[in-house]
């Protein structure tokens, strides 16, 4: 028993500090008297000297122990920070301090794991940690929206732990990057908002395993890209906003949509016809198709859909006649382009009811389509069975193509056909015989065709696959035992198939890699560019500065290969020429001290400004601003600083590609504007303008992760867009922030008349 009483007394003790460590744990007093003390405008029972009461503070509750569980001060007018101790509140459950004037970073959240709503919207928050949601396992709520000032920061992957989420509203928070595709880890989210942020790439696949009902990923800076095709998969839809971006490809099937009551698909790229599975949605009440490359005919839709907006498209018919059917061979060649997945090059171009009207690609005679030429025109999807319903066709081209499929039996049914050239594309299946009448070319490529192997993406079809016999039907099949030289020589075709499908794929990747856009790296100002410098590398996306090896697209000598950093895009000077339209007088936009600028667009509806250079004429000075808008421009990126796009190198030319700015310069609508038929600007949309300058201002002064000077800021340095919202441009002048240190004496530079802000 003596031995026992030691025991005892040891015990007790881990008690008592157990007992003391957690009473400290649980003192939520001296965290709450921080953040009073951190914030500005408090209620008046607040104290900022003394915790005392604090539970029964306004905004606040707390459990029988004193721990808060509540914080709720939405709409109270406060201003000032939140203090970083507030993740130590480990029982907080609601955080709610949206639509006031809070500034600074928003602190780590990672320790208060008992939070399920955090409500930080419409405020003034400068940034984001990382791992700043780190271990939320009970978060249902979470609301950042309207934080216009946060520096940029990507979407926080440490949610995927927050399973329980159902509501995830982030619009307008300064988000840039990829959209991550684990959606499918959150199997209760509900309400997805990321409107008006800086998201790139395509609509990931993991969406289609949610129950999103309403998905809002409007307005993104530079837009999203892709096909909507996921929207098919995504049954409980009630509300989605797409507009505003840069998507293409048809509208997808929606029939599994039934709840699906609000479509806004505006502004984008979208070709081929309405489908009637969107037509009929029972629960449709408001459409926005309008500003697209939609085709076929305008749709009808039922009179119970309140709200429909379709101007601006490509339809056969006008509004008038709504629900009519195109002329039968616009509707033959619709047909044939939806087969190819409606690419951009014949929505941008077909239109009308007419085909013999002008338009490109096709040849008539007496009002019926002879001949159509699409050869060479990156065309990927299947040679439709639709072109024999065009009866006069005589020629069809369709070489050098990527399609794929078989050859559809039904052209061997054209009477009057005499030229068929399928030549270097990757068919396969039957050869159809099509008489000596036809002159038909299906060499060289199509490596697969008189086999049954499905060329086409996703095909089921097998190099094992049995040939076809002279009828077309299967060859018979012995049932004995395959003899050694049949295996051997089974052994033989696969390797030889095997070589066959490595090397068609190596010439595909090569030809596409020659034609896409290569990494690059930004010289540092002031310096020559080096020309034979190489470097591998492999960047995921355009701001990790991996440099990489870019041989020069216009010529082939090793010493025009140029080393830059940053990750924006060498774009060929063929391209340039080609949207520019050989550098027409008809599209210049402007005229600089060191060049002209040109409008365009890119094959994939890109609208671009192409400021073109001479180096043997704009001398050193003109150099060192090429040089300083492609360093500065690949560190920065704010809504409100104009997006860099690409560069080129040619020969002694230096051309910069920007973001297309449809309104032209603020010069222009303050003192020019009569002339450029604007209408003068409201007080309104003045004040918008300065405080969108401002804004990108301050970014470039204090926020950005290097500091910058711009030194040229006047009115024809603004540049406007379609929604009257305003971006500096022309970094040519730009310098390092000074630090503060030391005093740097330096020559005046800038326009005439303007001083740079260093010497005032």
């Amino acid at each position: 028993m003596m031995r026992k009483k030691p025991q005892v007394s040891i015990c007790a003790v881990v008690l008592l500090l157990l007992q003391l460590t957690t009473t400290s744990l649980g003192d939520d007093g001296s965290v709450m008297l921080k953040l009073a003390q951190s914030l500005q405008n408090l209620p008046s029972d607040w104290s900022s000297t003394s915790s005392t009461g604090y539970c029964e503070w306004t905004g606040i509750n707390c459990d029988n122990s004193n721990r808060v569980t509540t914080i709720s001060l939405a709409k109270s007018g406060l201003s000032g920070t939140l203090s970083p101790e507030i993740s130590s509140l480990t029982q907080l459950e609601t955080l709610s301090f949206q639509m006031n004037n809070i500034a600074g970073a928003i602190p780590s959240l990672a320790n208060a794991t008992s939070l399920q709503d955090i409500y930080l919207d419409n405020n003034n928050f400068t940034s984001v940690p990382t791992g700043c949601f780190d271990g939320l396992t009970n978060l249902q709520v979470l609301s950042l929206s309207d934080n216009p000032n946060l520096a940029p920061w990507p979407f926080p992957n440490e949610l995927t732990k927050s399973t329980s989420l159902t509501t995830l509203y982030m619009d307008n928070a300064n988000i840039f990057g990829l959209i991550p595709d684990f959606f499918d880890s959150f199997s209760n989210l509900q309400n997805l908002r990321l409107s008006y942020n800086n998201f790139t790439g395509s609509l990931p696949a993991s969406f289609a395993k949610s129950d999103i009902q309403n998905l809002w990923m409007n307005d993104q800076q530079l837009g999203l890209s892709g096909t909507l095709d996921v929207l098919s998969g995504m049954t409980q839809l009630r509300q989605v906003w797409l507009h505003k971006n840069q998507f293409t490809g048809p509208i997808p099937d929606l029939s599994k949509c039934e709840s699906l009551f609000d479509l806004s698909l505006r502004d984008n790229q979208l070709t081929g016809v309405v489908p009637a599975s969107v037509i009929s949605l029972p629960a449709l009440l408001n459409i926005s198709l309008q500003n697209n490359k939609l085709q076929g005919p305008y749709p009808l839709f039922p009179s119970k859909v309140q709200k429909v907006s379709l101007d601006h498209n490509n339809f056969c018919k006008n509004s008038s006649d709504a629900g009519k059917p195109c002329d039968p061979q616009v509707t033959t060649l619709l047909q044939i382009a939806g087969d190819m997945g409606y690419p951009a090059i014949l929505s941008d171009s077909w239109e009308g009811n007419n085909a013999c009207d002008g338009w490109p690609f096709v040849t008539c005679s007496q009002g019926r389509i002879i001949t159509i030429n699409l050869a060479n025109k990156l065309l990927a999807g299947n040679i439709s069975p639709a072109y024999a319903n065009l009866t006069s066709l005589k020629n069809l081209y369709l070489q050098q193509n990527n399609l794929t499929g078989p050859i559809p039996d039904g052209l061997t049914k054209l009477a009057s056909l005499q030229n068929l050239d399928v030549s270097n594309n990757n068919l396969s299946g039957k050869v159809p015989d099509f008489g000596s009448n036809v002159k038909f070319t299906v060499s060289p490529g199509n490596p697969f065709i008189g086999t049954n192997v499905d060329t086409t993406p996703g095909g089921a079809g097998t190099p094992g696959s049995k040939p076809s016999g002279p009828s077309g039907s299967p060859a018979a099949s012995s049932k004995s035992k395959l003899s050694v030289g049949t295996i051997v020589a089974i052994v033989v075709v696969v390797v030889i198939f095997i070589a066959v499908v490595f090397f068609v794929v190596y010439k595909f990747i090569a030809r596409r890699k020659h034609r896409k856009f290569g990494r690059v790296k930004n010289p540092e100002v002031g310096n020559e560019m080096n020309k034979n410098g190489v470097t591998g590398g492999n960047g995921t996306n355009g701001y990790n500065g991996v440099p990489s090896e870019l041989h020069s697209q216009s010529s082939g000598d090793v010493s025009d290969r140029h080393l830059f950093e940053g990750g924006n895009v060498a774009i060929s000077i063929e391209v340039l020429r080609q949207v520019t339209d050989n550098f027409s007088e008809a599209n210049i936009l402007g005229r600089g001290g060191f060049g002209v600028v040109y409008g365009g667009e890119l094959p994939d509806g890109t609208k671009i400004a192409v400021k073109r250079m001479e180096s043997n004429t704009m001398g050193n000075k003109g150099l060192s601003e090429f040089q300083a808008e492609i360093a500065v421009l690949t560190k920065v990126r704010h809504r409100h600083l104009v997006a860099l796009l690409g560069y080129c190198i040619n020969g002694s030319e230096r051309l910069l590609v920007y973001e297309y700015m449809p309104r032209g310069t603020l010069a222009q609508h303050l003192f020019e504007w009569h002339d450029h038929g604007y209408t003068p600007l409201t007080w309104k949309q003045r004040v918008t303008i300065a405080l969108d300058v401002a804004r990108g201002v301050e970014y470039l002064h204090s926020l950005a992760q290097q500091s910058f000077i711009h030194r040229d800021l006047k009115p024809s340095n603004i540049l406007i867009g379609d929604d009257m919202r305003a971006k500096v441009a022309d970094f040519g002048l730009v310098k390092n922030a000074p630090d503060g240190k030391y005093s740097v004496e330096t020559r005046l530079a800038g326009t005439f008349g303007y001083l740079a802000p260093e010497y005032a």
